[in-house]
């Protein structure tokens, strides 16, 4: 068989298949019938069905071969960098109705050009970036999520393929600027560009952060001098208070006393 395709396992009976050949068969076949618990795994179609299974993380041990994964509604919270590494086949991946916050760095970047459908909608995502989907090119659903609208997001819609009849639906729920719960695909439409906003927030820092110091600079050396001024007029006072010393008597006033 071809590399990481396992057949029916009705195919094993077949009198069709060289008896050399189906010890492959069946080491793959094995393979696939290790079906994650909770999940149910249909063979004609590569199908893994783990909706509604009450999981909290990405099941480990999905079929290779796997070409539909669904993962609907659960209370899975974040997907780690290696989660879909081996599923090279995967065509359309089910995520909606989870509690994801977080992707990890390179999270969905695994996915083979052969996906055609990732669905993240109906989560807790509220930041995402290029560096998290990689260069997937599949119809991709955000929507309903509680996005803070900013540059990397604004980048990562520019490259992502959001399926048309929900981007409407991404909405900035916070945002830089007054944009919130306003659609993020009008907004720049409209000419809104969050990374000019981003920059020039960065800018206004940086000057603000630049006065500060040179204010507390400025304190410092009014302090310093004051207190220099205060130790010196200390130390006149001091040496005011001091008593005068006393005239030694001369060798020439001892003698006028004696005549």
């Amino acid at each position: 068989p071809q590399q990481n395709t396992c057949p029916h396992p009705d195919l094993l009976l077949a009198d069709s298949i060289p008896r050399e050949q189906q010890a492959g068969y069946k080491k793959c076949a094995a393979a696939y019938t290790q079906c994650p618990d909770s999940c149910h795994c249909a063979w004609d179609t590569a199908t893994v069905v783990c909706s509604d299974a009450g999981l909290r993380e990405i099941p480990e041990g999905i079929p290779p071969d796997t070409v539909s994964l669904y993962l609907e509604r659960n209370y899975i919270r974040s997907i780690p960098e290696s989660a879909f590494s081996d599923l090279v086949h995967l065509r359309d991946l089910y995520l909606s109705n989870n509690r994801i916050d977080s992707l990890a760095s390179g999270a969905l970047r695994h996915l083979g050009s052969e996906l055609r459908l990732l669905d993240l909608s109906h989560n807790q995502l509220r930041q995402a970036s290029r560096e998290e989907f990689g260069s997937t090119r599949a119809k991709t659903r955000l929507y309903h999520n509680p996005w803070h609208c900013d540059c990397a997001l604004q980048e990562l819609m520019e490259t992502l393929n959001l399926e048309p009849e929900t981007v409407n639906g991404i909405i900035c729920e916070r945002s830089q600027g007054e944009h919130a719960g306003q659609p993020l695909v009008k907004l720049l439409d409209s000419g809104v560009n969050f990374c000019s906003l981003q920059r020039k927030t960065t800018d206004i820092a940086m000057l603000v952060t630049m006065f500060v110091w040179f204010f507390m600079v400025i304190v410092y050396v009014v302090y310093y001098v004051r207190q220099n001024q205060a130790e010196a007029r200390r130390h006149l006072e001091y040496l005011k208070s001091l008593p005068s010393p006393r005239k030694t008597p001369t060798e020439t006033d001892t003698l006028s006393t004696g005549f």
